[in-house]
């Protein structure tokens, strides 16, 4: 798979809009069902041959484009979203760094996905529970743990936290595209610029 900044772009707004949505349910309860299934999805597709197909196309990742416009030029900034990216981030270091790990998640989501293509749908609650099991299972025992704040009543709930599960493993899944394609922390110092261009072309 050849990667290039427009690759990296894409990974980063499925990471963004996976964990907007984290950060939706876990205040709210409710979640937004297309933005959920691109996710899982993209967890689904292991042997993608594109960035892009792992989200199954370009316009499926066009909020998380619009949340990076914002985050990148300083309008609208949502700062408790960028330090959840940052733990995503370290946690998925962590996790490239831990074979046994990666094995198992590779290993769990197979019957996964077989699951969700006999429901016909991957945002399915089985397969959210499903998913979300894997996530406690593996990354969830890595250390720094990504903390998600919200409302005490949602967060209670056992299907509420099955999704925000999912969706840290599906962000996960984005931040090693992202690292795959060549991303690392000086793009935000450094190459705003040219991050912001990318994502207005994405977004054309």
């Amino acid at each position: 798979m050849s990667l290039t900044i427009d690759d990296r772009i894409l990974a980063l707004a499925g990471m963004a809009q996976a964990l907007q949505q984290v950060r939706r349910i876990a205040d709210t309860g409710q979640s937004d069902s297309r933005v959920v299934a691109t996710a899982i999805n993209s967890v689904l597709r292991i042997d993608a041959p594109s960035v892009e197909a792992v989200y199954g196309e370009r316009q499926a990742v066009a909020p998380g484009l619009r949340l990076l416009h914002n985050q990148f030029s300083g309008q609208n900034q949502d700062k408790a979203l960028g330090k959840l990216a940052l733990a995503v981030l370290q946690v998925e270091r962590r996790f490239a760094a831990t074979p046994a790990c990666m094995q198992a998640v590779a290993k769990g989501i197979a019957p996964i996905a077989q699951q969700a293509e006999r429901l016909g749908d991957a945002a399915h609650p089985d397969v959210m529970a499903a998913v979300g099991a894997l996530y406690a299972d593996t990354l969830s025992q890595l250390r720094p743990r990504v903390m998600v704040q919200g409302n005490p009543h949602y967060l209670a709930q056992a299907g509420v936290v099955a999704e925000i599960r999912a969706l840290l493993l599906a962000a996960v899944r984005s931040a090693m595209l992202w690292r795959q394609a060549g991303g690392n922390y000086w793009d935000f110092l450094f190459f705003r610029a040219r991050m912001i261009a990318a994502v207005e072309r994405a977004l054309r």
